[in-house]
């Protein structure tokens, strides 16, 4: 099935398949955070209501359900966007950073102290698989934080500790762009510790 969507930026009927728009040279699909970041909030809820439109006509396209994923996190529609996430990694299984945004999603805006338990478990082994699946700084950062916010702040017992888990981090590549960008991201302070 080919699938068609209005471009967000100018209108023009498009295929999914295409990078760019060769009218406006907007993005045509969202693949990653950083396409997302710098958009408007008028100029992301255009683009969810292009992939709305046309994944009712997919619903089970895997290039447009991580596209409204990454819209509605940067919207800071998490209740949308764990779905749209969850709903991504069924369609590919091998996509690292669905299950980090996922995981992500959990927190809701909020700090991991004020998590359920349920929650930091889900967060956990959706951090464990991204991890599994890529083993980026960011990934190994992000369960530091988990770590320390969480279990460190409670007086809990966990293995790796969350020094433990940011050194991890820091060998497997962590850069200061990728943790100021995941603080962007939580909406959350930068604990001095890490």
């Amino acid at each position: 099935m080919i699938v068609s969507l209005e471009c967000p930026g100018c209108g023009e009927r498009l295929s999914i398949d295409m990078k760019e728009c060769p009218s406006c040279h907007k993005p045509v699909v969202i693949t990653t955070f950083n396409s997302v970041a710098s958009m408007s909030g008028l100029e992301l809820n255009k683009y969810a209501n292009s992939y709305r439109k046309a994944l009712a006509e997919d619903p089970d396209n895997k290039q447009l359900n991580l596209s409204i994923a990454m819209c509605y996190l940067k919207l800071k529609l998490y209740d949308k966007a764990l779905p749209a996430f969850e709903k991504a990694i069924e369609d590919n299984f091998d996509n690292s950073e669905s299950f980090f945004y996922a995981a992500v999603c959990l927190l809701h805006g909020k700090k991991a102290f004020l998590a359920t338990r349920p929650d930091i478990d889900k967060i956990e082994e959706y951090i464990n698989a991204a991890i599994m699946i890529e083993p980026k700084g960011i990934y190994y950062y992000f369960l530091a934080y988990i770590k320390y916010d969480y279990f460190f702040r409670k007086y809990y017992n966990t293995s790796p500790t969350y020094e433990e888990a940011a050194e991890m981090a820091m060998q497997a590549g962590l850069s200061e762009t990728d943790v100021t960008m995941l603080y962007d991201i939580l909406g959350v302070a930068r604990p001095d510790c890490l």
